[in-house]
């Protein structure tokens, strides 16, 4: 845009720069050496020398035959699963709850601080404190059991794998459903109230109008939460580490705590776990296009085909005529 001979558009590129400059030194530089390293021979405290391998893919296929990784990786996704599937029913349940006009709650905000409460005490925190309460022999949930008699003696969560998976799913479930619920919070009341006015008209329930309204109007910002918790979920790394460091028997070892041990403990081997961050990086991205596609408005994607045909068409039109000519 210019106007009286002086450019804006500068401006707009002064502006930006700090971000890019930002984004180009601590993200796009750190992946670019990792992709890098993850095709050399680079490991130990202090590599004198670094080579390009023969086999350029090697650190690749060892990363993807090791039984390690392949068990970090299953539980990285089991742990996710476990904790997004009931985290965005409740986020639902507690979003339609805080927006329902009908139902006149009061100390709606102090509800809401309360269930987002958990996301802003730091991951250290909360592993201690989750920590305590399962500690053995003597912690309040053992005491609790004792006391309603479920069990007759303290039990050891620490050593169990399917306990230890539940509960860091549980720890997760619990940090990130206050987060959810704001989310959806902020997308239902971005929703414009004719709607909800004219399926008054038509009769419609409670019930009916979250189903057929509230859900299907919510699609870009169920995507949103379904990316970033993906994203999130598979990038596990402080709660499993801080709570019992990937154990019992690696059960809760996911993906970024295999990454961490290889690059910062042992033999510090760089190379595997540059290729394994990479290969990380391909699951999410392949994991999020998946996603898009699943959940794009197929309407307008028809519409988008529909008129790349027409254009089609209309140039294969022109071309003809000219060619008559």
């Amino acid at each position: 845009m210019k106007k009286k001979g002086f450019s804006y558009a500068k401006w707009g590129y002064i502006f930006a720069a700090p971000f890019i400059i930002a984004f180009a030194l601590f993200m796009l530089y750190p992946v670019i050496y990792t992709l890098i390293i993850g095709f050399t021979d680079m490991k130990g405290m202090s590599p004198s020398s670094v080579h390009i391998l023969d086999d350029l893919f090697g650190n690749f296929k060892d990363v993807l035959s090791d039984p390690l990784f392949k068990k970090s990786l299953a539980n990285t996704f089991i742990m996710w699963m476990l904790n997004f599937i009931p985290q965005i029913v409740l986020a639902l349940v507690l979003a339609a709850w805080f927006t329902n006009e009908r139902m006149k709650l009061r100390g709606k905000g102090f509800f809401k601080v309360v269930f987002y409460m958990p996301n802003i005490i730091t991951a250290a925190t909360v592993a201690m404190l989750f920590y305590s309460l399962f500690s053995y022999p003597k912690g309040p949930f053992n005491d609790i059991l004792l006391s309603l008699g479920v069990i007759d003696t303290p039990y050891n969560f620490a050593v169990d794998a399917n306990a230890a998976r539940l509960t860091v799913a549980f720890i997760q479930f619990w940090m990130w459903y206050g987060y959810t619920m704001i989310v959806l919070i902020s997308g239902i009341l971005g929703i414009s109230p004719d709607i909800f006015e004219a399926a008054d008209i038509d009769g419609a329930n409670g019930f009916q109008k979250f189903i057929y309204v509230t859900l299907p109007n919510l699609k870009t910002i169920m995507l949103f939460t379904l990316v970033t918790s993906m994203i999130g979920g598979l990038q596990m790394f402080d709660i499993p580490k801080l709570y019992l460091d990937g154990g019992p028997n690696d059960a809760t070892r996911t993906a970024q705590i295999y990454i961490y041990k290889k690059a910062f403990s042992g033999a510090y081997m760089y190379n595997s776990a540059a290729a394994a961050s990479m290969i990380m990086f391909l699951i999410i991205a392949v994991f999020a296009g998946v996603i898009f596609f699943m959940l794009r408005d197929k309407d307008e994607a028809a519409m988008h085909k529909q008129i790349r045909q027409q254009e089609k068409a209309y140039k294969a039109k022109l071309k003809a005529q000219k060619e008559g000519k």
